[in-house]
C-alpha cells in the first residue's frame, strides 16, 4: 500500500504569518487562488499559507517528508497529522537533564534579529567544555528567548569575559545593500558559517551544532562559492534546548543585539521597537518624521513589508 505523504498543518497569529511571508518569499511559486496567501517550496515538500479564517486565524500546511521537520522552525510541538499523539513530546530546557547525544567540547551557532525591522542580524557561535555545565546551569542560561532582556544584559559581560565565542553582526546599511542578491537564509547561512569556522579553528576537537533554519543540503548550497566551509555540523530545529553551546550563543547573540539597539535608538534619538508589528509601524512613520526617509537604511530591514506599507 501506498505510503501517505505527511501533513503538518499549523495555526498562526498575524505576526508570525508575516514571518513566515518573508521566509518563504525567495521560493515562492505563481498560485491562482484567492485564499492562498503563498505557495512555496521547501527541502523535501511544499507549504501552503492561507489567509485569515472567520475565526481570525491564519493557516500554514507543509507536505512532504520534510513536512514535520519544516514546520518545527515555527513550533516545536509541531507533529504529522497521522501520528500527533505519538510524536508530541516534551522540549527540556538547559536547566534539566542534558541530553545524550550532547558531546564535549562542543561549539554551537544561533541568531538574533532576523525577526525584527529595526537593527541588525547578529550571529554568535561558542565553544562549551563539559566542565562549563555548572557555571551555564548557574546563570540559568536557555533559550534566548526564554530569558528577560535585562537579565541578558546584566550578565552579558561576564559571558563575553568566562567563554570563549565568535559574534558577527551585520548592520543594516550593509543589509540593505545586499539583500536583493542573497536572501536571509543564505545571509545567515554565510554568518553562522564563519562564526563557526573561527572557533573550530581554536577548537579543531569540538563538535559543531547548530539552531537549524534549513536542510542541511540547501545550507550548504548557499556556501557555494565560500573559500572555506565548515561540514560535519549537526544541525536541529530549536537546538538551544538540545545544546548548551548553542543556547550560550543564542543569550550571546541576543545581548549583541540588545546593545545595538540601545546605540541606534539613542542616536536617532528614539526608542526602536522589536518585532515587526503595528507598534513598529508607528514607529517607522515617527522615525521618518524626526530623521528623514533616508537614514532608514542604517536602521532598519527595508525589504520588509512594513516598510513598504510607508506612504
Amino acid at each position: 500500500m501506498k505510503k501517505a505523504t505527511p501533513i503538518c498543518t499549523l495555526n498562526v497569529d498575524a505576526e508570525k504569518m508575516e514571518r513566515m511571508l518573508r521566509f518563504y518569499e525567495s521560493s515562492a511559486k505563481p498560485v491562482d487562488n484567492e485564499y492562498v496567501a503563498l505557495f512555496a517550496a521547501y527541502e523535501g515538500g511544499v507549504v501552503h499559507l492561507y489567509k485569515k479564517s472567520k475565526k481570525g486565524e491564519f493557516k500554514a500546511v507543509f507536505q512532504g517528508v520534510g513536512a514535520v521537520d519544516e514546520a518545527k522552525i515555527w513550533d516545536p510541538n509541531a507533529a504529522d497529522e497521522a501520528h500527533q499523539p505519538a510524536l508530541k513530546r516534551e522540549l527540556r530546557p538547559l536547566g534539566g537533564a542534558i541530553r545524550p547525544f550532547n558531546l564535549y567540547p562542543q561549539i554551537g551557532s544561533d541568531e538574533v534579529g532576523t525577526g525584527d525591522f529595526f537593527g541588525p542580524v547578529c550571529v554568535c557561535a561558542a565553544y562549551v567544555a563539559k566542565s562549563d555545565l555548572p557555571r551555564l546551569k548557574e546563570l540559568g542560561i536557555t533559550d534566548s528567548k526564554r530569558m528577560e532582556d535585562g537579565y541578558i544584559l546584566s550578565i552579558g559581560p561576564d559571558l563575553i569575559k568566562e567563554f570563549d565565542y565568535s559574534q558577527l553582526s551585520l548592520p543594516n546599511a550593509k543589509y540593505n545593500e545586499i539583500h536583493d542578491e542573497l536572501n536571509m537564509n543564505a545571509i545567515k547561512a554565510k554568518m553562522h558559517n564563519r562564526c563557526l569556522l573561527n572557533l573550530r579553528k581554536k577548537h579543531p576537537d569540538a563538535r559543531a551544532y547548530q539552531d537549524q533554519f534549513a536542510e542541511p543540503s540547501l545550507y550548504y548550497s548557499y556556501l557555494k562559492g565560500e573559500a572555506e566551509v565548515l561540514r560535519g555540523i549537526t544541525f536541529k530545529t530549536k537546538g538551544e534546548t538540545a545544546f548548551p553551546s548553542v543556547a550560550l550563543a543564542s543569550v550571546i547573540a541576543r545581548y549583541s543585539f540588545l546593545r545595538k539597539m540601545a546605540e541606534l535608538s539613542e542616536k536617532y534619538g528614539m526608542r526602536l521597537p522589536f518585532g515587526a508589528g503595528e507598534e513598529v509601524d508607528e514607529a517607522i512613520a515617527a522615525f521618518v518624521r524626526k530623521n528623514g526617509k533616508e537614514k532608514l537604511r542604517e536602521a532598519a530591514k527595508l525589504n520588509w513589508a512594513n516598510f513598504k506599507k510607508l506612504k
